[in-house]
């Protein structure tokens, strides 16, 4: 506690809040303009066609990078499970131990982990130009190491009984783990697949902002014109994507007995499926909905795979490659460290503030806690306290839906409406749109809580702060910080979108650099992102290590 507090004082100096003025009175009339013209979207005919194909694409850019990744994440995920390596050992009947292997996966699956799907994005345009092949590979490349690990956790940890005894019987490695581990992984495996497709939308509204196309280039172009009220429809359309498809993933984990979007395997009470995955209705008609909705997106985004093999494709990337070598640290090195720290900075003022707010909205959030019928309102309450505490649970959910569906350069430049350019507004930025993801996947853990000892306390007449202080916090408080932990992971990553819109650290110059065609430069503060990346990587996964 004593380090975070020490690193919370040392970001808040980074970024210059103590000694300066931060806030610009002059910009409350034009936020209050933008707040305003949310009561009047623009629902024109001409422009509402154009919200509709611009969330067409947005959907179909993250159907088809969903699609892709998971696909390289199953091939990934079986190559870095320990459990591959050793039925591999197994069936050669070997002694010797295939760490080597094992590391090697893992260390070349780190690296396209560790950049943003934005910098992939900008990657892509310098070769492939701006085509739907482009952000489909920007989400599925980064989105598919990423998949691939939490593939190979849920492999790992998945029950090996079934499929030791049929290596033992003879089969090989591949049809043992194909009948006898990936049935008991396939419910995990297919929550989080659809799980990611809420991020996928996420990440192809993002991708939109660099020209891309979709609901996020029309937002950009919007905002950039002052036309808010056209702004507030093109917000509206990603609400109602985002807010369908969350509702989607949320009825089918519910119907597979996941107990969240991320199982980090901390205090969870488990709980079984409704029915069996092969048997349920809603299972079925998911994974045909899915079916048909790929097909779709890739007749209406139209990506076209031979661009990669193209020769001004090929000439492209060699020129490309062949000026990002030798990094360029020499000039600028001190400007990258001084700009790693502020990135690092940024990151923990953002999660500071994602994981205070997420904390508090979680349980408002949490259909079992303060809901009528909840642990502190039991189902006979009088009316108007049921009314009020149904209205806080529904306002509470769309909050968060609004906080995490609005990209964060989106959420930066609203606030710098209103602050003065800095690491500040890039922070909020970062942490208004984390604590809307942090604030829902805690909600869940609230609501998969042992309610026994919560209930028991209230049935000895314990008031409800009570209850909350010495049973429910307790209880949920390791899981809230291995999801601040984990989400921690991912912010370092999203620094440099901020950065896009001179919110400053590395994304900043990293923008700067790409308009230069500074390739070298590029790759140095590439290399910067991935050290970060790995640092706190590792101290995320140590402390959640230690917390299991």
């Amino acid at each position: 506690m004593l380090l975070l507090l020490l690193a919370i004082a040392w970001s808040l100096g980074q970024a210059s809040v103590f000694g300066r003025e931060i806030v610009n009175p002059g910009g409350w009339p034009l936020l209050l303009r933008f707040l305003h013209s949310s009561v009047r979207p623009d629902l024109s005919q001409e422009f509402l066609m154009l919200t509709f194909n611009a969330a067409l694409i947005t959907l179909g850019y993250a159907v088809c990078g969903v699609a892709l990744s998971t696909l390289l994440g199953l091939l990934g995920g079986v190559l870095m499970s320990e459990v591959w390596w050793k039925a591999l050992r197994t069936s050669r009947r070997e002694k010797e131990d295939h760490h080597a292997p094992w590391l090697m996966a893992r260390s070349v699956f780190a690296i396209p982990r560790a950049i943003h799907e934005v910098i992939w994005g900008l990657f892509f345009v310098n070769i492939l130009g701006l085509t739907p092949l482009t952000a489909i590979l920007a989400i599925a490349i980064p989105f598919g190491a990423i998949t691939a690990k939490v593939f190979s956790e849920i492999l790992d940890e998945t029950p090996r009984r079934p499929m030791e005894a049929l290596l033992h019987g003879g089969a090989s490695p591949a049809k043992a783990m194909l009948y006898g581990l990936f049935p008991l992984a396939f419910p995990n495996v297919l929550s989080y697949t659809f799980y990611r497709l809420e991020c996928s939308i996420r990440s192809s509204t993002i991708l939109g902002l660099i020209g891309a196309g979709g609901l996020g280039y029309e937002l950009l172009l919007s905002l950039q014109s002052l036309r808010y009220e056209q702004m507030w429809t093109l917000l509206y359309a990603l609400f109602a994507l985002n807010g369908a498809t969350d509702y989607w993933s949320g009825l089918l984990r519910r119907r597979l007995g996941a107990v969240g979007r991320i199982e980090l395997h901390m205090t969870h009470v488990a709980r079984q499926p409704q029915h069996a995955p092969r048997q349920d209705i809603v299972v079925r008609a998911s994974l045909t909905a899915a079916i048909a909705l790929l097909v779709f997106s890739l007749w209406y985004v139209r990506p076209n795979p031979g661009q990669l093999l193209a020769p001004h494709t090929i000439e492209r990337l060699v020129v490309v490659a062949g000026n990002s070598f030798p990094p360029d640290f020499m000039e600028q090195g001190s400007v990258l460290l001084r700009l790693s720290l502020q990135t690092l900075a940024m990151s923990i003022l953002a999660m500071t503030f994602a994981g205070v707010t997420g904390v508090v909205l979680s349980f408002l959030a949490a259909r079992n806690f303060l809901a009528p019928g909840g642990i502190l309102l039991p189902a006979d309450a009088l009316w108007g306290w049921r009314l009020f505490s149904g209205g806080m649970l529904l306002l509470t959910r769309a909050m968060l839906l609004i906080a995490r569906s609005i990209p964060p350069p989106i959420w930066a430049l609203v606030l710098l409406f209103v602050l003065f350019p800095g690491l500040l507004p890039g922070a909020l930025a970062l942490g208004v749109y984390t604590m809307g993801i942090l604030g829902r996947l805690m909600a869940e853990a609230v609501e998969n809580l042992d309610e026994r000892p919560l209930r028991a306390l209230k049935a000895q007449g314990a008031p409800g702060p009570h209850v909350f202080l010495y049973a429910a916090l307790p209880s949920t408080l390791p899981d809230y910080v291995a999801y601040i932990l984990y989400r921690w992971e991912v912010t370092i990553r999203e620094t440099v979108v901020v950065g896009l819109v001179g919110a400053g650290g590395l994304g900043r110059l990293l923008t700067e650099q790409l308009s230069n065609f500074d390739y070298r430069g590029v790759t140095a503060t590439l290399i910067c992102y991935l050290a970060l990346t790995i640092l706190v990587d590792l101290l995320s996964a140590t402390v959640r290590r230690l917390l299991r």
